[in-house]
């Protein structure tokens, strides 16, 4: 337990599970209720992949996004600062959705609004581990080039050497 949750600054795990089971049997809240935080760090740029899987969706689709940019929370009208304990995972991320299954949300940047709690509850994906299981005969990439650096002096055009170096870039 962090030091902000053993002060009462951000509710605990346990807390942040009672406050999602709250929402109506059925809403997505409730379900995320019942599943673990398998993501801890910040999420942007990260690809993740949903949960939306049965009971939450009426059959289980893979939505893979990339969360670009997070929104807080509004608060309620009157209210200058968030009530504590503060919520553990709160506001909405904006994501790029780059696969799909679910008819509704086609893959190739189409954008969608995502609560923090279902992106903390998600399932990070490893871009270079998924690539290479896709394809078993995939060619491998040969290694990336590096050039190697030949540092010479410039002449000023009076064959008098000049003070700044030249880097040449040769195979």
């Amino acid at each position: 337990m962090s030091f902000l949750c053993r002060i009462g600054f951000i509710e605990t795990e346990e807390q942040e599970r009672a406050r999602l089971a709250r929402g109506p049997e059925g809403s997505t809240n409730h379900y995320l209720s019942t599943l673990p935080v398998t993501i801890k760090e910040w999420p942007k740029d990260l690809l993740v992949e949903l949960p939306w899987e049965p009971p939450r969706t009426d059959q289980a689709y893979r939505v893979v996004v990339v969360p670009i940019e997070f929104r807080k929370d509004a608060l309620p009208g009157g209210v200058e600062e968030e009530p504590l304990p503060r919520k553990r995972h709160s506001g909405s991320w904006t994501c790029a959705v780059v696969f799909s299954t679910h008819p509704s949300y086609p893959a190739g940047g189409f954008r969608i609004i995502v609560p923090a709690a279902e992106l903390a509850r998600g399932r990070r994906i490893d871009l270079a581990a998924a690539l290479s299981q896709s394809s078993p005969n995939a060619r491998t990439a040969p290694p990336p080039h590096r050039p190697r650096r030949v540092y010479g002096w410039a002449g000023t055009g009076r064959g008098l050497p000049s003070p700044w170096p030249v880097v040449r870039l040769s195979r």
